[in-house]
């Protein structure tokens, strides 16, 4: 489904399927309640009104079903009924299936949305994952007919008037944005290297009018961003620490999203095994979703200071690479002994956090990378693990997934009892826990945070996105309708103040296990 352009429509229009081949989809009490009137002119000559209610007569979704109106040119397909509290109302990862599964194959085609309009901004970025955009299949550089999918939303419900055109552009933004975080994940790292890494993130900011800001290579080192500088220094390509700033007039805060870029990870001199390190092309993840996420948040306007921070870097071998037993000086002035290359993107982000709080003056600092391992045994495939110092950040994490399609779930955090798991005899710490059995998840994440301090006043979120970064072989775009959900309450869209769970001011720290003095920031 490479190179398939998406197109969101008020309508979509009428057209015989035989030409135009369509998919109907929906929960079936909400197909139940679409009018012939309105899929008539989508479905006929080929499917009478008799055929269309008699096919949503024999859909027994469990937890989805599908039924053929028309050879394979019209199906519909019906997602499940109900969830469970932990998932989205929008069902949006059957959404993904069913449009990989039933979508009639052809040049020009018509996906046919019925859903009520809170589950419309999850229902589109779901749809975008159907469609990746990296394929290196010689089959598909010898076609060239520019396939299209026409989408139109029919909505249920309360608020059940025509999509707005506004509507329809953030639509747009958010899932070229899932779409570009996917295309980064997807190509291999003999393309997709540091410096390759590097012009994606100039082109986007070239799109906003935003020159990036980047440190590369030996200014790593004279920096002092030991942790980024140490882990890249072995590849071919240098490591870089890029930023893209967005400052408007008026902003009453500063908040910094800070992505680990790790293009591939071997594993350093600390190896992974055969089995192990095929898919580390998609240790970018983090990154990639910050500049799918940013490029969408600014094109649909976003109130307050927003820095994208990117800490690229190839974990490689060869006779300059890191060894366990090295001591590095990071970017906070606190020193690391290294006693797994492997636990490398820790170090890459301790140095991206420090950079936020001191350089940026952040008052918000969320990381998103693809961490550990353990993630994906802790929260599972499809749920990213958050792990924050603010009681109400969490609680707002869990309501952005469901909102937008990006599942979270909390970790535990608990520093007073797992940061012990680093402690060195040589330096202030060590890169990885003694313990792998102690919740080494929640370990990683409090290893960014002792980078800005377990006091600092700022709210700090961490996600690790490790497992839903990628569906089988296919990368997902993880993280970008996460964060512009998240956020959404700093932007002009009004779409993405509807998906928002943060509507009010509360104090951040409220409810904090480790004692702190609180400060007050507002809820974006």
């Amino acid at each position: 489904m490479a190179s398939v352009g998406l197109q969101f429509q008020a309508s979509a229009g009428d057209a015989d399927p035989q030409s135009r081949p369509l998919l109907l989809l929906g929960q079936l009490q909400h197909l139940h309640r679409v009018p012939w009137s309105h899929v008539r002119g989508k479905l006929q000559p080929r499917v009478t009104e008799e055929l269309w209610q008699a096919a949503l007569a024999t859909l027994n979704p469990n937890p989805t079903d599908s039924c053929p109106l028309y050879l394979n040119c019209a199906t519909v397909a019906a997602l499940p009924s109900r969830v469970s509290r932990h998932n989205s109302p929008s069902a949006a990862h059957f959404i993904t299936r069913l449009v990989r599964t039933c979508l009639p194959p052809g040049t020009h085609r018509c996906i046919l949305m019925v859903c009520e309009q809170p589950e419309v901004f999850a229902s589109a970025c779901a749809l975008a994952r159907a469609f990746p955009l990296f394929t290196h299949r010689s089959g598909a550089s010898r076609r060239t007919e520019k396939k299209t999918v026409m989408v139109e939303f029919y909505l249920v419900g309360q608020d059940n008037g025509p999509v707005e055109v506004s509507t329809l552009q953030c639509l747009t933004s958010a899932t070229e944005g899932v779409r570009l975080a996917a295309r980064i994940v997807d190509t291999p790292c003999n393309e997709m290297n540091t410096d390759i890494f590097l012009e994606e993130i100039s082109q986007v900011g070239k799109e906003l009018g935003i020159t990036p800001t980047v440190i590369r290579d030996e200014q790593l080192k004279t920096k002092g961003f030991g942790g980024i500088y140490g882990v890249g220094k072995a590849a071919l390509h240098p490591p870089a620490l890029a930023i893209l700033s967005h400052t408007p007039d008026g902003a009453t805060q500063t908040i910094a999203w800070v992505g680990k870029g790790v293009v591939y990870d071997t594993g350093g001199l600390s190896i992974k095994g055969k089995t192990t390190m095929p898919g580390m092309k998609r240790d970018c993840g983090g990154a990639a979703a910050i500049l799918g996420a940013f490029r969408a948040a600014i094109k649909q306007g976003f109130k307050d200071n927003l820095h994208a921070v990117f800490c690229l870097a190839e974990n490689a071998v060869g006779p300059n690479a890191t060894r366990p037993d090295d001591i590095h000086l990071l970017y906070s002035g606190k020193t690391v002994e290294i006693n797994n290359t492997d636990a490398e993107g820790r170090l890459v982000l301790a140095d991206g956090v420090s950079y936020a709080c001191k350089d940026l003056g952040a008052d918000i600092i969320v990381d998103m990378a693809t961490l550990t391992g353990a993630q994906g045994i802790a929260t599972g495939k499809y749920h990213a693990a958050v792990l924050t110092n603010s009681a109400e950040w969490e609680v707002a994490c869990v309501k952005a997934g469901r909102k937008c399609g990006d599942l979270v779930h909390p970790l535990v955090y608990c520093p007073e009892l797992h940061f012990s798991e680093f402690t060195s005899a040589v330096a202030d710490m060590k890169n990885s826990v003694a313990d792998r059995d102690n919740s080494p998840s929640s370990c990683a994440g409090l290893f960014i945070a002792s980078h800005i301090g377990f006091d600092w006043p700022g709210v700090w979120v961490h996600l690790d996105i490790a497992a839903p970064v990628h569906a089988g072989e296919r990368a997902t775009g993880f993280g970008v309708a996460l964060l512009l959900a998240l956020f959404g309450r700093a932007s002009e869209d009004p779409l993405l103040n509807l998906v928002s769970p943060l509507d009010c001011e509360v104090d951040a720290q409220e409810g904090d296990d480790v004692g702190r003095d609180s400060k007050r920031r507002r809820l974006v």
